[in-house]
């Protein structure tokens, strides 16, 4: 039976099918939002002829759609990169290269500086699927060499550490590990690819939390891997296939957005995080300061060769005077640092550490008094001073 001409079919029909004929030619800035789970094929060959090496096809939404596409081209282009997969999260993302890469019996090596998540990640591998995951010095540089076993198949990187700021000597690593056949993966958090480009030194894979500086606005979780070898970019993406990893687009929408003003942004978290940084460094209350940027933080040396910028991200080590409990008053006394992780938007936070050993197993910390991490926003300079300062003198009692 044939098709019934349009202008027969029923209202319903015509509602789901009609092609309302609009105007062509509409431009604007901002990218569309493609929302989708079903792709429609033209014909059945064009179904049947999907390659997944291809990042060229629609094949199905939770893939990817032209909104996601167009996000994921505009982050390879700020690190370097050639290929980008999104995840739902940096968390994901970190999952999503541990199950791409390694099996039972296989190696891992963790700085002992790494995102704690990432962290109990690899022991979580480590008991329950076979793998062995050790942590090493992140300062360690060339001397991973002895860290090599002929079943290590990944090495973990993170410049600086999130909490601790060391910075390693990344081409010094990524030099032995590629000669040793083991793929890296960086956290670059921290650089947001603006302030290191990690293929540039050697590196496999950049871990983004686009939950961070790439949103900006404190309201999206996303993630995402950054490589340029194709062969191993594939072997993520199957990964991510087989794990079911998908991102909303409306969330691709925000990131895209935020991406604007990304280079804006960071410069100016950079700038007030090192005002700060030094200020507090001449404070009586403070043991140490733990910013890259400082002669004096474990691996400057490194940042000044390899880095541009350091971002809003530092920590601060207080006299070993001071309990626990007076760190925390002076802490929940901040009034604009507010306490929370997930660092990268508008808002200062600040976050006390006890560095115990479930932080640090490979070196011992080397600092005695409590640890505060503090992300540096967009609020006044003078402000934020004055607000550290009030506190500083009302619960340390300077």
């Amino acid at each position: 039976m044939s098709a019934l001409p349009a202008d027969t079919e029923h209202l319903q029909t015509r509602l789901l099918h009609e092609d309302v004929g609009l105007a062509s030619g509409f431009v604007a800035f901002p990218t569309p939002v493609y929302r989708a789970s079903t792709v429609v094929f033209p014909d059945l060959a064009t179904l049947r002829d999907f390659d997944l090496h291809s990042d060229d096809q629609w094949r199905y939404g939770l893939h990817q759609t032209p909104t996601s596409a167009t996000l994921a081209r505009r982050l390879a282009m700020i690190e370097g990169g050639e290929f980008c997969l999104l995840q739902p999260s940096g968390l994901a993302a970190i999952s999503n290269v541990y199950f791409a890469l390694v099996k039972q019996g296989d190696d891992v090596l963790v700085p002992d500086n790494a995102y704690q998540p990432n962290r109990d990640h690899g022991d979580w591998l480590a008991r329950d699927f076979g793998i062995t995951v050790r942590y090493y010095d992140p300062m360690i540089g060339a001397g991973i060499r002895d860290l090599i076993q002929p079943n290590t198949r990944l090495i973990w990187i993170e410049a600086p550490g999130s909490v601790t700021m060391e910075v390693p000597d990344v081409p010094a690593i990524t030099a032995v590990a590629r000669e040793a056949g083991a793929v890296t993966a960086i956290d670059n958090t921290y650089s947001a690819g603006l302030g290191f480009k990690p293929f540039d030194h050697g590196c496999d894979i950049s871990m983004q939390a686009l939950t961070k500086y790439q949103s900006g606005g404190s309201d999206v979780l996303m993630g995402a891997l950054i490589t340029r070898d194709a062969a191993l970019h594939a072997r993520l993406k199957l990964a991510r296939m087989r794990l079911g990893l998908g991102v909303s687009q409306d969330d691709c929408s925000l990131v895209l957005r935020s991406l604007a003003t990304l280079a804006l942004r960071y410069g100016a978290h950079d700038r007030a995080a090192l005002g700060l940084a030094t200020w507090l460094k001449l404070r009586p209350e403070v043991s140490a300061v733990l910013h890259p940027g400082l002669p004096d933080c474990p691996g400057h040396a490194c940042w000044r060769r390899d880095f541009s910028h350091a971002g809003g991200l530092f920590s601060v080590v207080f006299n070993e005077t001071y309990t626990p409990g007076q760190i925390d008053a002076f802490v929940e006394g901040l009034r604009l640092f507010k306490i929370g992780f997930s660092w990268g938007g508008a808002y200062s936070l600040a976050v006390p550490y006890a560095l115990d050993g479930t932080m640090r197993t490979a070196r011992a910390w080397e600092h005695k008094g409590t640890l505060v991490r503090f992300f540096v926003g967009l609020e006044s300079d003078e402000d934020l001073r004055a607000d550290l300062e009030q506190s500083l003198v009302k619960h340390l009692g300077a």
